[in-house]
Formats: structure tokens, sequence, C-alpha cells
């Protein structure tokens, strides 16, 4: 019967039921981590980011009464407010531990040594003794009270714009935006190009060299950083010494006068080392290539080979076919690449740790920021939620802004 027209397969079900379970599961906790960014600490810390919208009723840790002592007639008064800075509406109260719950806004506890509370519904208090109390342990109130939600954007302007937070995110954002733009250009420039050649160029050892672009999709990246810091030194060292630095201290000149030393992570008075922005971007790129080369020369190869043959015939050059025809053709490929390669390199800590560690954090990238706030403010959890928030904001943009590539197939009608 699953088969009769009209009808759907059991498969189909499962299929959509399968899909909206995964799409759940990852808009839960993105959607609370969102939502969280905008809560402040005391919401966090007691009810969960589902009921953000409602009121919310706690007890709230005791506090102690305190203000300026005034005598009025027979009685000395001290007056307060328990909650000056938000909305909250007590429920009820108490002065013991036992019963926090013992007294309704508006009544009065009666206290040892003809001493009285008044405690209102908006949190305001009247202490009453017939002594002055100047020296003595004044009581403390124990309160349950009603918060209305509140939002804030404290948190975004914290971690992003203010310039005396020195654990903020602006720094971290800008030097992952320098890491990830040109480490997902790069790949894809050279993939490209090396894509078309082993798909429609004829030469010896084509098919050893898609081999051996297959087999380095195995290598494991841990395996690959000795011999690319390797490299890396070796290129600063070649680049300084053919413009005329070959030694250390030359090396520390130059540094302090010329933008490569600094793009190479030198700083006055170092010496050559291997780390910086192009170091990570040489890391990145030789990671990404093997799976770029893949998909791309088995995307063009599926191409119509007569599209090609006829611009061969009409006198077009090998570039002129590849940068009109190929990479048109190609878009949807190139930009499912540029999605994953963007949001792996957004999201990266191991290669950032090892290329860009400096003493002053100038190149600390947003992944290794968050590991720091995760030991230095493990208790923030607005900062760390909105800090979190941040990193996901960027690559959650590009996929939605990219994802229709994904499955556009810009082949059709191509070929009559």
């Amino acid at each position: 019967m699953d088969n009769i027209a009209g009808t759907k397969s059991s498969l189909v079900w499962v299929t959509h039921l399968s899909v909206a379970l995964l799409v759940f599961l990852w808009l839960f906790p993105t959607v609370g981590l969102f939502v969280s960014s905008f809560r402040t600490a005391d919401q966090i810390a007691t009810s969960g980011w589902w009921s953000a919208l409602s009121t919310q009723e706690r007890q709230n840790p005791a506090i102690r009464v305190e203000g300026e002592e005034f005598q009025d007639g027979p009685l000395y008064v001290i007056e307060g407010e328990l909650f000056p800075d938000t909305d909250a509406t007590v429920s009820a109260w108490g002065t013991s531990s036992r019963a926090p719950e013992e007294f309704a806004p508006g009544e009065t506890s009666e206290l040892s040594n003809d001493r009285t509370i008044t405690l209102e519904v908006d949190g305001r208090y009247r202490f009453t003794a017939t002594e002055s109390q100047e020296g003595a342990r004044l009581p403390r109130i124990f309160t349950t009270a009603e918060t209305p939600p509140e939002f804030t954007f404290d948190n975004y302007r914290n971690m992003l714009f203010n310039p005396d937070n020195v654990e903020g995110m602006a720094q971290a954002f800008i030097a992952t935006l320098t890491v990830t733009i040109p480490a997902t250009i790069i790949p894809i420039l050279v993939a490209a190009f090396a894509a078309y050649a082993l798909a429609w160029m004829e030469f010896p050892g084509r098919a050893l060299l898609v081999a051996f672009v297959v087999a380095l999709l195995v290598v494991p990246l841990q395996l690959a950083l000795i011999p690319l810091l390797t490299f890396h030194g070796w290129v600063a060292e070649a680049t300084l010494a053919f413009l005329g630095s070959p030694d250390p201290d030359s090396a520390r000149r130059f540094a302090e006068v010329n933008w490569l030393g600094r793009l190479f992570g030198f700083e006055p008075g170092d010496t050559i080392k291997a780390k910086g922005f192009i170091g990570v971007w040489f890391a990145h790129t030789g990671f990404g290539l093997p799976l770029a080369i893949y998909l791309l020369r088995n995307y063009m190869a599926g191409l119509p080979r007569d599209i090609i043959e006829n611009a061969r015939v009409d006198g077009a050059t090998d570039f002129q076919i590849f940068t009109r025809i190929i990479l048109p053709l190609s878009f949807p490929a190139l930009a499912s690449f540029a999605i994953f390669q963007f949001l792996w390199t957004w999201n990266d800590l191991l290669v950032a740790k090892v290329f860009l560690l400096d003493a002053s954090g100038s190149t600390n990238v947003m992944t290794n920021q968050i590991v720091e706030l995760l030991g230095t403010r493990g208790g923030n959890w607005e900062i760390l939620a909105t800090a979190a928030f941040v990193s996901i904001a960027v690559p959650l943009a590009v996929f939605f802004s990219m994802q229709r590539y994904l499955v556009r197939g810009l082949l059709a009608g191509s070929v009559k």
C-alpha cells in the first residue's frame, strides 16, 4: 500500500520526525543561550531561561537592616529599601530563618527589647526601638519576593563596548575575523585552480595526485602541527633574510618599524618565533585544502562535458573556461565549502593556541577568550552566556545567509 499513488511511505514520516527532533535539539540550547545573554545574574541563578517572560517568586538571601538612625518622638527609627534597583514586590517576609514567611506585607514584627520592624509590599521597611541602636547588632529580614521579567543590554555593553573591561570580547572578535576570513578565502582560491586541473586538464600523474589528495584527508591535525611550525619559522627567517635582516638583532629592529614583523607575530625585543596570523593562515589552509580539492574536483568533474568542449572549439583557453564557465557553475560547491571552512576556522581552538599565543593577548581569538572566562568568571553566567552567543552569532548569520546554495542546482537549464 505504501507504493500506491497519493500515499506516503512510513519512512517519510520517520524522516520528518527525525529532522524535527534534530532541529529542536539544535534550537533549544541556542535560544536558551540567546535569552540568557539578556538576563541579569540574579535571574539566571534563580530560574531557567524558559521562564524569562513570567514573574518569578523566590526566597531572597537575608538582608540586615541598615541606614541612618533618626529620632521620631520617643522612638529611634531606621528606614530603608530592600530592593532599590529592582521592581520586586514582597509576598511574604520574616525575621527568622525558621519562619521566613511568617508575616504578610504591611504587618509589623515585634522583636525583643521593644523593637519592631514593618515591611511594605514594595520593600520599604521601618525599624523602631525605644533606645538608640548605634553599635548594636540589627536584625535581618528574610523575604519572598515576586520579580517581574527583566532584560538588559548591560551584558553586551560590558563585553563589547566597555574599554575598561580587560576581559571583553571586542578585541577577540576582531582577531577571530582576522584569522577566519583569509583562512577561508585562501584555500578556496588554491583549491579551485587545483580542482579544475585535476578534473579537466590532461597531464601525467593526474590519477596519482588525486589519490594523494584523498590520502591527505586522513592525516590527523595534531600530526601536522610540528611540520607546520617548522615551515612557518623557515618562511619567517627566509623573508627577513630576503629583506636584509638575517640575524636576530636585525630581525628585532625590523620588527620595530615594519608591518611584516608584526604580521608574523614579532614584537620589539623578540627573536624570530613561529607565531602570528600568517602562521595560522598557513595552518588552516593546509588542513582545509585536501577536503576542498576533493569536493570541488568531484563537483567540477560532473559538469557537462559538452560545455567545456564547445568552449574549446570556440578557442577559449583553460583560464577563460575556468573563470567564465567553471567558477559560475561551481558556485554552490564553493559556497558549501566556504560555509564549512568558515565554521571550522571560527570555532577552532587548537591551531589558535599553537600559533597565536602571546603575552599581550592582542591575537587572542574568541574560543580561547571564552576558555579563559570559564576559569576567571566561572560563576558569572550572564557574562559567559553573552560571550558564547557573541561567538556563535556570526557563524549563524553566515550559515543562514548562504545555506540556500547547499541545495540550489545552478546546472538546471544550462544544457538543452
